[in-house]
């Protein structure tokens, strides 16, 4: 087996995530400025509070947004994936196009925000306030699930988790 310097550093690089989460990126975000389109991957936002932020087309997953306010925060065509946003208040958000799959959203306040075209498969969404939210169709839901406690548009309902 070859062991030479060059060899190992290769095989790092080789190991190294290929979209690793931007440092900057995530500090201008706490911060409470705009990023759209910014790897946030695996960022710790919780308890921040930055209203009306543009991160459309941002690479979120895996970040967490437990107990933040962003209200009005542009969410659109976001990879949301495997988020944690327990208790986080985005009343009047867009998320149209976002991919939710598999993400929390326990006792999140969304009232009033949009979801048209957005991915919810295995998000959860018990004890979400929803019931003015836009955009969320049956067949949305259907790929989700929440509780006795999810409050959700007239007309709509959620598998339980």
């Amino acid at each position: 087996m070859i062991r030479s310097p060059l060899f190992l550093v290769l095989l790092c690089l080789l190991a190294a995530p290929a979209h690793s989460q931007n440092a900057g990126q995530i500090a201008r975000v706490q911060g409470g400025a705009s990023c759209p389109g910014c790897n946030l991957f695996q960022a710790d936002l919780s308890g921040i509070e930055a209203r009306g932020l543009n991160l459309t087309g941002a690479r979120i997953r895996q970040a967490d947004l437990s107990l933040v306010t962003m209200n009005r925060t542009q969410f659109a065509n976001a990879d949301l994936r495997d988020v944690e946003a327990y208790g986080g208040v985005f009343s009047s958000s867009n998320f149209n196009g976002a991919d939710l799959t598999n993400s929390s959203w326990v006792g999140a306040y969304l009232e009033g925000s949009s979801f048209s075209g957005a991915t919810l498969t295995g998000a959860n969404f018990s004890g979400a306030q929803l019931a003015r939210a836009r955009g969320l169709t049956q067949r949305q839901l259907n790929s989700a699930c929440g509780d006795s406690s999810t409050s959700l548009p007239d007309g709509l309902s959620i598998p339980s988790c």
